[in-house]
Order: C-alpha cells, then structure tokens, then sequence
C-alpha cells in the first residue's frame, strides 16, 4: 500500500515538474513574439518599399548556408560550425539570451516595422539595445551532434511572417516589392504589390519565345501562357478592333478558325501584341492578310482587309495600326476575320480576349503540343 502511494506521490511530483517547465517554456516563447510599441498609433496600416532597399541595406542571415526547410513558421538554414548569422537589416536588438527549446536566441527589432528572429545559436555576440546593420554578425551558429543550423523567423507586432513573402529564399535575395501591413484585431495581414517598371519588366519576361519560330514548345509536351502578367502592363496588348462586335464565333459547321469581328468600312486594325510581322499580302480566300508572330508563343492573322499597311519582317508594337478593315477574299460584308494560333494550330481566340469587353481574359492558358488549349484560373 505505501509503494503504491509513494508511487502516486512520485507521479504527481513528475506531473507538477512537467507543468511548471512547460508553462516556463510557454513564457520564455511569449518573450520572443510580442507587440511593437506605437507600431500602429497613427495608423492601423503602414507600407514598406523595398525596392529602393539597396545592397548593403540588407543581408541573408547565413549568407553561404542553405535552406532545408521553409514554411510559414521561419526557415531553418544549414550552414558549417562556426559560421557567423547576420542581421537582415539594421536595427535594434530588443531580446538576447538562452530560451528553453531554442537554444540561444537574438531578436533584432527594423526602423521598418519588422522584427527578425536567430535562434538555436552557440554564442550571441550581441546584447539588448545594440545597434546594429544590415549584415552585422550577431551570433554564431549553433548545432546538434553534425548539423548546424540557424532557426530564422521574421515577425511583426508578435505575429509570425512568411519568409517566402519578403526573401526568395534559395537565391537568398530581397523581393523588390512593395508591403502593405494592415492591423486586423490582434492579427495583421500582408499584401505586396510591384511597380509599375517591375509590372512591364515581368509582362516582358512572360513574352520569351523567340520570333525565329512559331514552336514555343522547344520540345516540351506543355506550354503555358500568363494572360493576368501580360494584362499587368496595359500597353503590352490591344484589341484588334475598337467600337467592334463579333458577327461570326470560332468553329461550327463551318469549322472557323477565327472569329469575324465587325466594324465600319475604313476602321482601323490593331496589333494585338508586340511582334514581328511574318505574312502580309493577298493570301488565298483571306484576301489581304496579316500574320505577326509574337513573342508570348502566338501567332495572330488579321484578314479581309482593303489595305494592309505593314510588310514581312518589320517589328509591330501592341496597338500600332497595322491595316485597314476592308471584305478582300471571300467575304460578304467588311470585318475583320481575327485568329489566334500556336504551334501553326489555329484556337479559339476567346481562351484569349474578351470579345465583349475588349480585353484579355484573365488566368493561364494551358496549351497540348499535340493541340488542345485549356484556362487555370487562380
């Protein structure tokens, strides 16, 4: 009976240890995450433009480590015994101390409004209210058995940030963006936004295929095309046709290739995309037609008109006047027959424009190498 309650004695005792520590813990964590003081006194909103961040503004916290696991809760970099851990920015050091379960810890507290988190260090070099810059050594890294890692997080007024939002997080660079934090309850939500240079530049980058060929599979099965990047920069694309409705749809009995948008006699033809015009001329039942091939991997034909104003081989922009709308070849009344091709396969030019509100489609387009279009919307 007495083994039985020094048994039960012992347990409890266990028991209350396990609490005590575990609600240490839960306390020494709590220090980690918490409010920044007047962070939204005078606003519950505020922005950071990082893209006028410039190099020595900013520093990968393991600048020759590598990432091994990455999720909304921090990273956890692997680097070499003795590596040293940088500040990301330059700021103020609020906490630098042991916290169970993390080992060493430094929290670096940005003029920018964020807060960066180095933990599971061998040594801080740095204590409470340092200053410190971007790339400045704070601690060196700590480890378990052969490993040795870097617990980084980046926080701010206590709620944890995905790393992935602000770093890219294998070139180990800056996302050149600009952040909006926004004060939601005791939560905050984050949302970036590019400018407009950054909007153009990534429209460009959308648009790679090259002008020699009208294959942009370069012997893939898949080839993908971003319509809400290209749409970014509203002089990367223009309707064919302004002040224009379509008088005849793709395909039917008659298996259309395109569709017959319809305006006045004399209106004018607009490219739709940059481009390089590969036919101009008087082509079989089209009449007089335009074919430009453009950098995004389409092709697009413009035909039936009464006077085509580019040649073969000249560069065209999106929206420059490239004909006029006339009924050449076997036409009944003056429209324009407008195609959409890829690969020399003709599709629906709708997967692409919007023929009643005269603007791209929004999404991804999807396109088979052995035909077949298909839309991935967000």
């Amino acid at each position: 009976m007495m083994r039985i309650l020094y048994r039960f004695i012992y347990i409890t005792i266990l028991l209350l240890s396990f609490t005590q520590a575990t609600r240490v813990a839960a306390q020494e964590m709590s220090s980690i995450y918490v409010e920044t003081p007047g962070l939204f006194d005078k606003s519950e909103t505020f922005e950071v433009d990082f893209t006028q961040t410039r190099q020595a503004e900013y520093s990968f916290p393991l600048p020759v480590g590598k990432v091994v696991a990455s999720s909304q809760q921090g990273l956890e970099i692997e680097t070499t015994k003795g590596d040293a851990v940088k500040a990301m920015f330059e700021g103020t050091v609020r906490l630098s101390r042991n916290i169970q379960n993390f080992g060493n810890v430094v929290v670096v507290r940005h003029p920018n409004g964020f807060e960066t988190v180095y933990a599971n260090n061998a040594q801080n070099l740095v204590k409470v209210g340092d200053k410190v810059k971007a790339g400045q050594t704070v601690a060196i890294v700590g480890g378990h058995g052969e490993r040795y890692y870097c617990l980084f997080s980046i926080i701010v007024n206590g709620n944890k940030v995905n790393p992935a939002t602000l770093i890219d997080v294998n070139a180990h660079t800056l996302h050149k963006q600009i952040v909006t934090v926004k004060k939601v309850g005791n939560r905050v939500s984050i949302t970036t936004r590019l400018t407009p240079e950054q909007k153009r530049q990534r429209a460009e980058k959308a648009q790679t295929v090259s002008l020699d060929t009208n294959d942009p599979f370069q012997g893939k099965q898949f080839y993908r095309l971003n319509l809400d990047m290209i749409s970014e920069d509203p002089k990367a694309w223009h309707y064919p046709l302004e002040g224009s409705h379509v008088i005849s749809g793709y395909g039917g009995k008659r298996r259309h290739a395109g569709v017959d948008i319809k305006n006045g006699p004399g209106t004018k033809i607009y490219a739709a995309f940059d481009g390089k015009v590969v036919q101009s001329g008087v082509f079989s039942g089209y009449g007089k037609c335009i074919t430009i091939r453009h950098r995004n991997g389409l092709e697009t034909r413009y035909s039936h008109n009464s006077k085509n104003l580019v040649t073969v081989g000249e560069m065209v922009k999106a929206g420059q006047v490239i004909g006029i709308v006339g009924r050449t070849g076997r036409a009944t009344t003056e429209h324009v027959h407008f195609e959409t091709r890829i690969n020399g396969k003709a599709f629906d030019p709708s997967y692409v424009f919007d023929h009643a509100k005269h603007c791209l489609q929004k999404g991804t387009l999807q396109f088979k190498k052995n035909g077949g279009v298909s839309r991935i919307t967000k």
